[in-house]
Formats: C-alpha cells, sequence, structure tokens
C-alpha cells in the first residue's frame, strides 16, 4: 500500500510540473528543438573527422552523440531551472511540509523533464538513422543501459549543480561548463580515440563519457564485459558523488 501511495504521489507532482512545462514555451522549444539542431549543424563539422581505426562511421558516431545531446539539453540543462525556481519561489518548502518525503519531490519533479528526454532520444534516433541509413544496434541492451544510466546519473548531476545555484537567473549559467565539457570531451561528436592518449585518459572520466560509450556500444557491438563494467563503474560513481551532494548541499528553500 505505501509503494502504491509513494506512486501516486509522485505522479501527481509529475502532472503538476508537466502542465507548467508544457506552458513554458521556451523551455519546451530548447528542449525539443535544440539537440536536434546541434546534432545536425554538427554533421557538417564531423564529416571531416578521420574515422579510420575506430570502427565508428558518420551514423554510429552521431546516434549516441545525439542521445547524450538530449539527455544534457533536455533532462540535465531543464531540471536545474526546475529545481532553481521551484526552490526560489518557496514550492519546495511547501511540498516538504506534506506528505512527499525529498526523494519523491525530486523525482516528482524530474519525471517530466525525463518524459521529454526519452521522447527526444527516440525521435533523434529514428531521425538519424532514417538520414544516414544506420544499420540496427547490435548490442540494443547497452544502448537501453546506458540511457537509463544517463536518465539518472542527469537527474543527480542537475540537482547537485542547483545545489550551487543561488538564483533563477544564475541557473542558466551554472549548467554551462558540464554542457561545454560534455559536448567537446565525452566524445558526442569526437571519438576519444582520435585524441591525444593523454586528453582521451582524462576524457574517459568525464560525467556524460561512460554513457556515451554504452550508448555507441550497443550500435558496435565491441564492448567486452570487462570493459562495460569498468564503464558502468565510472558512470556509478559520478552518480554517488551527485547523490552525495544533493543530501549535504541541496536546499529547499532560497538563501537569506
Amino acid at each position: 500500500m505505501a509503494p502504491a501511495a509513494a506512486r501516486g504521489r509522485v505522479f501527481a507532482l509529475a502532472r503538476g510540473e508537466l502542465t507548467l512545462l508544457a506552458r513554458n514555451r521556451a523551455a519546451l522549444t530548447y528542449a525539443l528543438v535544440l539537440p536536434g539542431m546541434l546534432t545536425y549543424s554538427m554533421k557538417t563539422a564531423v564529416e571531416g573527422v578521420d574515422l579510420k581505426g575506430t570502427g565508428l562511421d558518420l551514423g554510429t558516431l552521431l546516434v549516441p552523440g545525439s542521445i547524450g545531446m538530449a539527455l544534457v539539453l533536455a533532462v540535465y540543462m531543464n531540471l536545474v531551472g526546475v529545481y532553481v525556481l521551484r526552490r526560489e519561489g518557496l514550492v519546495l518548502k511547501r511540498l516538504r511540509a506534506g506528505e512527499l518525503t525529498d526523494s519523491e519531490i525530486l523525482s516528482g519533479s524530474a519525471l517530466p523533464a525525463v518524459l521529454l528526454g526519452l521522447a527526444q532520444c527516440v525521435l533523434l534516433v529514428g531521425g538519424v538513422s532514417v538520414a544516414l541509413d544506420v544499420s540496427a544496434p547490435k548490442a540494443p541492451y547497452l544502448a537501453v543501459v546506458g540511457v537509463a544510466v544517463g536518465v539518472v546519473q542527469m537527474v543527480m548531476l542537475a540537482a547537485a549543480t542547483a545545489a550551487f545555484t543561488r538564483t533563477a537567473e544564475s541557473a542558466q549559467l551554472t549548467p554551462v561548463p558540464m554542457m561545454m565539457l560534455s559536448m567537446v570531451g565525452s566524445g558526442l561528436f569526437v571519438p576519444l580515440d582520435v585524441m591525444p592518449d593523454q586528453v582521451a585518459s582524462v576524457c574517459e572520466l568525464l560525467p556524460l563519457t561512460p554513457v556515451v560509450d554504452l550508448v555507441r556500444a550497443g550500435w558496435t557491438g565491441d564492448m567486452g564485459v570487462a570493459d562495460v563494467l569498468g564503464t558502468l563503474a565510472t558512470a556509478l560513481a559520478w552518480t554517488v558523488l551527485a547523490g552525495w551532494a544533493v543530501r549535504e548541499r541541496f536546499r529547499w528553500e532560497p538563501r537569506r
């Protein structure tokens, strides 16, 4: 009975957030349109990348990259603003005074962004696959695991970023470093294999890199069990670190 009641509270909160998201045309357009636009714009840029020896082609490079962009923009960047705006508007404080637990508040607030991100992933994969004649994934379970891990990681990182974001205005800026690092260093559109070894070793440790690696391995099927476990360990480490930051630093009301 208790789990059913908890789900009901989370879904009720999610419905309210979904209504607010649907009314926010700027945020909705940003989350829906920008990942596709960036993927299209990057297609021309990466056509000149030498992929020999990487086991990749343009399609298997862009499909995982588009999924990574959807997770960063539709889930992570969107949620940072949601958490900060609800905190500054005293919404989180009022919710805590009711039956909702802290995890239910964070989960219910995140659910619409997560659904939006997943829908965007499906649309981008379909569009890129058709446009570039990408073959079906050889290990689809790895792609599914990568997306699932990425969703959880982006939600936790968004809450952690919101904990260090002082105002609603600054919520437009604090997610930018994560977005830029992911675009440049996580292999979204430039494989780590073509980077210098020292740079690639650092980029392997970035939050989104294991997610992109898992999704890409879903299409190429070239990741062994040991590599999968190591990649999951990196993703889990970032998720745990973000969860610790949320537990220790997340604020439920505005700073005074």
